[in-house]
């Protein structure tokens, strides 16, 4: 019964997903709106914009906090041999 994959050795950790990117998107394209067209697009643009990009730095710092102070290295490195020089 030796099929069974084998345990991971490194973990990846993925970001759950997010309108924030999107909304700091449109609050950019706001700013630039407001400097071409009218300045109340821009202010709007401007405060979508940072709004978005604080929920963001706010749930980048509950990630990091979630995540594991060590991680169980079970691989090497470096390579253990040196790479071979190429005959030339």
């Amino acid at each position: 019964m030796g099929d069974r994959a084998p345990e991971a050795t490194e973990l990846v950790y993925v970001p759950q997903t997010s309108w924030l990117p999107a909304i700091a998107a449109f609050g950019i394209a706001g700013v630039l709106t407001g400097i071409f067209v009218w300045w109340p697009y821009g202010v709007v643009g401007a405060v979508l914009a940072v709004v978005a990009v604080a929920g963001m730095l706010r749930g980048t710092a509950s990630d990091i906090g979630r995540l594991p102070r060590r991680q169980k290295l079970t691989t090497a490195v470096v390579p253990p041999v040196p790479p071979r020089k190429r005959a030339g």
